[in-house]
């Protein structure tokens, strides 16, 4: 059977059942108000929003975008859709016989939008491959794609409910793993940014399913048996490494290092069209501030010097001054202690131009080190909290802890703007941007650098102490984004 054919039988299955569908909605109410919780929480309110495959409406109305739009083959769909939403816009479309360029018929074709949505659309779709590449088309540099769908698991299950009248008739069904729906986006001009699994109870159980999908379907293992599995993706962004287009700002947080200012802006290389260097002191023992406040007045070079002291505590606070006052587009902090090398921060600026990355964690944990910059135990808890915070962000992260970290000034504002989600709840700084970034979608990517000894005074960390309040960190942050 030709793919029009194929299509064509679809099409007239939705508009047999279009009438009946929100029936079927309320009859899995349990279900369908999960799928509506979990695209809440990855999309912020206020985006612009495209839904491929909208059925009647409800879950685009539920988002709270600044302008949504819905795409239904089933002209009977549509009509359902418009009448339930008529603040929204719906169009009557097979986007994979869409020509998106030359089609002056639909003026929303003119619009980029930040986050399209295929919910349980792909098991229906005929070309998946040319959907997505059309889809290339009202995508800008920053639209995620979301994709959920159901584990294949579960049909001999899903085929039982059908046939008790407990699920809505299933037109034929592709099938598809996770690795496939990865593998069709890196086809398509797509890379996976984050991926997921939740929902082992859709129907609702008092007091069982709310704890059992909550708690218990995002452990490993445990989620590979989940019902709905769904992945955001970014497109591939192949762009030059040029750093000079882009401004720099270096925001470096001093307490107790005063041997390692001058070694700081020595060793620092220029880095964009221009540097600025934002010193933040705080509260030093020793003569820390004034020695800042000498290379300030004394300056001659090529960078932009700025010295601030902080009126808070913890590096934190710290962070947040520096990146406050920063002006440069790309945003670095780099440690005062000189143990990841300022010389290195030029990798860090060009992964992060050149697109491949949204934001650029350094990773202590690749090539070799000696002991004395981070003994085993160090060692053993860098490895432990990776494990924690890939499982809590949804991307692979080998080193949390290494304090190098990069990002857009303009992604961090938007982390800023949403901060409210989880409160003043880091006090080193590093965390906040990590699972703020988590929360934006941001593609977390590493760049390994060479970790040394630092050269003069000591650590400023107390490592008990500071592991239990990440412990206590993760718990928390736990609950906001991964049992949800």
């Amino acid at each position: 059977m030709s793919n029009r054919l194929v299509t064509a039988r679809t099409q007239k299955h939705f508009d047999d059942i279009a009438l009946k569908l929100d029936w079927w909605a309320k009859r899995n109410r349990y279900y369908y108000q999960d799928l509506d919780r979990l695209h809440r929480f990855l999309i912020p309110a206020g985006s612009k929003v495209l839904e491929i495959g909208c059925g009647t409406g409800d879950l685009l109305a539920k988002i709270g975008s600044s302008l949504g739009v819905g795409i239904d083959f089933s002209p009977a769909v549509i009509e359902v859709a418009r009448t339930k939403y008529p603040h929204l816009d719906f169009h009557c479309l097979d986007v994979e016989y869409l020509d998106l360029e030359t089609s002056t018929k639909n003026l929303f074709l003119d619009i980029e939008f930040d986050y399209i949505i295929l919910s349980d659309v792909l098991g229906d779709l005929t070309n998946i491959q040319r959907v997505l590449e059309n889809l290339h088309q009202v995508c800008h540099l920053r639209t995620k794609v979301i994709i959920n769908f159901y584990n294949f698991l579960w049909e001999p299950i899903l085929n039982l409910a059908e046939k008790i009248g407990q699920r809505r008739p299933q037109p034929p069904q592709n099938w598809l793993s996770m690795n496939d729906v990865i593998n069709l986006l890196n086809i398509t001009g797509y890379q996976s940014v984050k991926t997921g699994r939740r929902l082992l109870i859709p129907k609702y159980i008092p007091l069982i399913s709310n704890f059992v999908n909550r708690y218990l379907s995002p452990l490993p293992i445990i989620n590979h048996l989940c019902l709905t599995n769904y992945i955001v993706a970014r497109k591939q962004i192949y762009r030059s490494t040029e750093t000079t287009d882009y401004s720099v700002s270096v925001i470096i947080p001093a307490r107790n290092e005063s041997g390692n200012i001058a070694a700081a802006i020595d060793r620092l290389p220029q880095l964009g069209k221009y540097t600025e260097v934002i010193f933040v002191e705080g509260h030093s023992k020793d003569d820390t501030w004034e020695k800042i406040q000498d290379l300030e007045r004394e300056y001659r070079g090529d960078f932009k010097i700025k010295a601030f002291q902080q009126s808070g505590k913890g590096k934190g606070d710290a962070v947040r001054l520096g990146f406050e006052q920063a002006t440069g587009d790309i945003l670095i902090i780099l440690d005062a202690d000189l143990t990841v090398q300022p010389e290195e921060l030029v990798n860090f600026v060009r992964t992060i131009v050149s697109g491949r990355g949204e934001f650029i964690n350094g990773s202590r944990l690749v090539y070799p080190y000696s002991q004395a910059a981070m003994p085993w135990l160090n060692t053993l808890a860098n490895k432990f909290f990776a494990l924690v915070f890939s499982f809590l962000l949804g991307q692979n992260i080998k080193d949390t802890l290494c304090g190098t970290k990069v990002l857009w000034r303009e992604d961090y504002l938007r982390i800023v703007a949403n901060r409210s989600y989880f409160g003043d709840f880091d006090p080193f700084g590093d965390f906040d941007l990590l699972f703020g970034a988590a929360k934006l979608n941001l593609h977390i990517v590493e760049v390994p650098v060479r970790y040394q000894s630092r050269t003069y005074g000591a650590s400023n960390i107390a490592h008990v102490r500071e592991g239990l309040i990440l412990i206590k960190m993760c718990l928390y942050a736990a609950q906001k984004i991964k049992f949800v």
